[in-house]
């Protein structure tokens, strides 16, 4: 009798919304047509929602930062980007990108109080199991006047199946990536801010259709690199993906 064939392991199944998916794609962040190709998407449109820094030294804290995909859009606005990311090797590339990394949590910021001009927290607060104590934290770090810059999706219906029933199927959203029980409630997350002082204004946004549709194309045919990039366009409804933006009062 010949050897017993090698019995393969099966593969790995993460629980929804676990961090250790972020260590499986690590090679996934910069691939423009890869498995986070939304999130450049919603990176180039977040930082269209940061003005030039209005002096010197002024501080960008960018919260769940993961590579570093805000910065190439902040090129030229002078502020010093910091990023602040559980997952240490996405922190190795955003390093690599010019970001000034920190391992932490988004809950537990070890930055001082009052230290940042803006804060961005794109694509976050939906992965938080405490996603209150996130808003507390950007909210502590903005000085008077700061900008706070976030997208997130809704807690709705409508949000749970267009991103997770319909959107894991495509090739913008990996597997599992969400746990739709942390989407966030628009509402409740503007009287969060508003709590800790920050006025928060929101906004639906979506990718543009046409562009979307032209890019799932291309990437299906395997015609090389996917051409220009879908653009996030605002829409009429915040049922489920939106943006907020929002200045602390002092």
């Amino acid at each position: 009798m010949g050897d017993a064939a090698p019995v393969s392991s099966p593969p790995r199944v993460l629980p929804r919304n676990d961090p250790r998916q972020y260590d499986e794609l690590a090679d996934e962040w910069w691939r423009p047509d890869g498995a986070f190709a939304m999130l450049h998407w919603l990176a180039e449109a977040r930082a269209a929602l940061v003005p030039p820094a209005s002096r010197p030294d002024a501080l960008l804290v960018d919260l769940g930062c993961g590579a570093g995909l805000l910065a190439p859009h902040l090129a030229g606005k002078g502020y010093r980007h910091v990023g602040v990311d559980l997952t240490r090797s996405a922190l190795v590339q955003a390093a690599a990108h010019g970001v000034t990394v920190v391992n932490g949590d988004a809950t537990a910021v070890p930055l001082a109080d009052g230290c940042a001009d803006v804060v961005a927290a794109g694509e976050l607060l939906e992965h938080v199991p405490d996603w209150r104590r996130a808003v507390a934290q950007a909210c502590r770090l903005l000085r008077p006047g700061g900008l706070l810059v976030l997208d997130t999706l809704n807690d709705t219906a409508v949000s749970r199946l267009v991103a997770v029933h319909i959107g894991e199927r495509l090739p913008t959203v990996p597997r599992g990536i969400h746990d739709p029980r942390l989407f966030v409630d628009a509402r409740e997350l503007v009287a969060e801010c508003a709590r800790h002082g920050v006025s928060l204004r929101v906004r639906g946004v979506r990718p543009g259709l046409r562009g979307t549709l032209g890019w799932l194309v291309r990437r299906a045919r395997g015609a090389g690199a996917p051409g220009r990039a879908p653009r996030i366009v605002p829409t009429w409804s915040t049922a489920v993906l939106y943006q907020g933006h929002g200045r602390r009062q002092g």
